[in-house]
């Protein structure tokens, strides 16, 4: 397993610099007496670990684009996008390259800082996203919960979505103790609100600016405290390998792989050959090329098998 990745360290950067993105659902919602579907769209901060929801009625291009409007006028304008191969989501980042190019060059050179950069993990790789996807898990569960199998109106199911987002953002990042006396765990909220969640109880600090009534003191100070328990208790977490501790057997271009297709019964599984590899920035082979009856696919190497190299004489 790799050290991480440079989106997940965004230190002292403004929450959802660098942001994960994935759509979830459908929901059933009624309007009148016909029932109609939504859908979920999850920003979440690969540092701070802050949620953003969005309700979506469809999940074309022109959908995700307002729902990416709308977190940017509430949370800011990203840095980077980073989502799977979704036909919106590669839709959005044409319509809004296409849109930047129709610029005037004086518009250009000015709004050239404010572009954001989209980042698209490869096909068939859910766990280049683990991160976001696990908190799709999450919201599910809490949705599965809180509304059950009752149909709401569209009014409801989005403020239920907005309920759904302050609770995630009110998980500690960290180990909580059971000491009254000990600090407040560190969550998005703090960040987000400038305060400390309202569910968890004051307790008594050092600092003596902490409760004075100069308050964008007091927000400085909470943020100074985010940062500094990220830092101390939540950062070497996110060091520990789980998995993947050695290095598996590389692989190289001609070589001859089965693709792993969850869809198919492993007698289909597709046989085709390496025609590129894609290094990532720490110069490991996670992603190749491959081509299979005249056509290109792009795939992870966890999902690809190497085959053993046969002798070309038959007799051998």
């Amino acid at each position: 397993m790799a050290d991480l990745p440079a989106s997940k360290l965004r230190l002292h950067k403004p929450p959802f610099w660098s942001t994960g993105m994935d759509c979830f659902g459908p929901f059933t919602i009624k309007i009148g007496r016909r029932h109609e579907k939504r859908w979920g769209i999850l920003f979440k901060c690969q540092t701070t670990r802050c949620v953003h929801l969005e309700v979506l009625s469809s999940l074309d291009t022109d959908r995700f684009l307002l729902a990416l409007r709308r977190f940017v006028a509430r949370r800011g304008c990203p840095h980077e996008l980073i989502s799977d191969q979704g036909t919106n989501f590669r839709g959005g980042e044409r319509e809004l390259r296409e849109a930047y190019a129709q610029l005037a060059p004086m518009l250009q050179e000015k709004l050239a800082q404010q572009q954001i950069k989209f980042s698209f993990n490869p096909p068939h790789a859910p766990h280049f996203g683990g991160t976001w996807e696990r908190e799709v898990r999450s919201i599910k569960s809490a949705l599965r919960v809180t509304l059950g199998t009752q149909v709401v109106t569209e009014e409801i199911l989005y403020t239920v979505f907005v309920e759904v987002e302050e609770i995630m953002n009110s998980k500690p990042l960290g180990y909580v103790s059971s000491n009254i006396s000990d600090a407040d765990p560190i969550t998005p909220n703090i960040l987000l609100m400038g305060r400390r969640d309202a569910s968890l109880p004051q307790v008594l600090f050092a600092d003596s600016e902490l409760l004075t009534h100069r308050k964008w003191r007091h927000s400085q100070i909470l943020a100074d405290r985010f940062w500094v328990s990220f830092i101390k208790d939540y950062l070497p977490s996110l060091q520990s390998r789980s998995k993947w501790k050695m290095d598996g057997p590389s692989i190289s271009p001609s070589a001859v792989v089965m693709v792993i297709d969850p869809q198919l019964p492993r007698s289909s599984w597709p046989i085709g050959t390496v025609t590129k590899v894609l290094p990532s920035s720490d110069g490991r082979i996670r992603v190749a090329e491959i081509a299979i009856n005249g056509k290109k696919f792009t795939r992870p190497v966890s999902r690809l098998i190497t085959l053993p190299a046969f002798p070309d004489d038959p007799t051998v």
